[in-house]
């Protein structure tokens, strides 16, 4: 770019229209001459390869999450202790002088001390007892439903690695595919047996097929990181996706997977508690109706006399009957119980939706492999000889190589949506909540 003066002398504004033609040229010829390998820096002889076993192990050995729900687990085992607690005595302890003011009364200290205990309803103790375990019990079941849900979200990163890492793999082919292509499309050029522009094609396939394998790799990179970010960061700083997207696992039937629904998913789980929990509630509420009751014993001494008396304190429910306490805990037990029953029949539903998502996924993922994927060979196949012999040109070849690589990717999204469906499957079933897969 060239500045030019003015008669005056100052400099007019460059030639900007000049510029952007040169940078796209540059761009351009920059995507054609970078090789494959350079798109991605990370050498893959020496990151290490980790499987999925590996990667769940180290994210539930790390995950604050996880941490934090043992902690609240803790903290419910501690109110049990709490709830089983029996009420403290009280002590009381007076101490004054008697000075006499008539003739014949005998002056001195005067000492009283009174201790009462309150007798427990036991009827509410036991309902307190009841809460406090319902609520240790909702604490287990808080970390089966994070562990669930962490394994659940680990497989799916995992399984979105795989995917962009067989897209990359299937642009790295489709790339070198192109490259030959182009090498015979250009010694045609040279010899004047094809136009001109079709290099010019053959070259901005590349181009566009260069990219699509940066962003796939690019998409593995993002992956790792959600997983490392799961991990708090214990992941190694280079490291490389172990497996494929290929299923090999027996689907159970719908009868068994509505069943294990019912019996371990942890949302579930965790609603029943709250069912026992406001049952609880509503029997302490109904216990609190009884009078409460609390011994004394009180003991005075005076310089003349020493007096023990022994007494009962009995608070009788006569002005508050409890009736909203009761009204209120019956009101929650309903409440409790309406989303139990509710949330069964959701997730009734969402089994035998993500069942039918699978069996699609699964049929088609057998109607690519076994004919689509053949078919758009075979047309590449005889797309490529006919051009060999000059019968087509290269754009035949190109949109025979395009079908094909729509197939591919088709094929390799059918086979994630079956990964992703299983995920969802295993954790509508609580299959992660104490062991991992393998």
């Amino acid at each position: 770019m060239r500045l030019s003066t003015s008669a005056n002398g100052q400099a007019k504004r460059p030639s900007w229209h000049w510029a952007w033609p040169l940078t796209l040229l540059m761009h351009s010829a920059l995507a054609q001459t970078t090789p494959p390998a350079a798109i991605n820096p990370i050498n893959p002889a020496t990151a290490p390869e980790l499987a999925q076993a590996q990667i769940i192990a180290t994210v539930l050995e790390h995950n604050p999450q996880l941490r934090a729900a043992q902690s609240a687990l803790d903290a419910a085992k501690s109110g049990i202790q709490t709830a089983r607690a029996l009420p403290n005595p009280r002590f009381d302890w007076t101490q004054g002088h008697n000075t006499a003011r008539i003739p014949g009364v005998t002056s001195g200290a005067l000492r009283s001390w009174t201790l009462s205990q309150p007798i427990e309803n036991p009827y509410g103790r036991q309902a307190r007892i009841d809460f406090a375990n319902a609520s240790e019990l909702e604490g287990k079941h808080l970390i089966g439903q994070t562990r669930n849900g962490l394994v659940s979200q680990v497989r799916l990163f995992i399984y979105q690695g795989l995917l962009h890492q067989a897209q990359a793999t299937a642009a790295a082919d489709d790339v070198q595919l192109l490259e030959q292509v182009r090498e015979r499309v250009r010694i045609r050029v040279e010899s004047g047996e094809a136009a001109r522009y079709e290099i010019i094609k053959a070259d901005a396939e590349i181009i566009t097929a260069r990219e699509r394998l940066q962003t796939a790799r690019l998409m593995v990179e993002q992956s790792k990181i959600q997983l490392n970010q799961l991990a708090a960061g214990q992941l190694p700083a280079q490291w490389r996706l172990q497996g494929d997207l290929k299923d090999s696992q027996e689907l159970l039937d719908m009868a068994q997977l509505q069943q294990l629904m019912l019996k371990h998913n942890t949302e579930l789980s965790l609603l029943q508690t709250d069912v026992n929990k406001a049952q609880a509630q509503l029997r302490s509420a109904e216990s609190s109706r009884w009078p409460g009751v609390e011994l004394r014993y009180s003991q005075s001494r005076d310089p003349e006399f020493r007096q023990g008396q022994w007494g009962v304190g009995v608070q009788l429910p006569l002005l508050d009957r409890r009736s909203g306490p009761i009204a209120q805990a019956s009101a929650e037990l309903e409440r409790a119980q309406i989303r139990l029953e509710g949330r069964k029949a959701e997730l009734s539903q969402q089994v035998l939706l993500t069942w039918k998502s699978l069996e699609m996924a699964r049929l088609r993922i057998e109607a690519l492999s076994q004919g689509s994927v053949r078919e758009a060979e075979a047309a590449l196949r005889v797309a490529q000889a006919a051009y060999r012999f000059g019968e087509r040109g290269i754009l035949d070849v190109l949109d025979a190589q395009r079908v094909l690589r729509s197939v591919r990717a088709d094929l390799i999204q059918a086979r994630y949506q079956l990964q992703e469906a299983r995920v969802m499957l295993d954790q509508l079933i609580g299959q992660n909540i104490e062991h991992t897969p393998s």
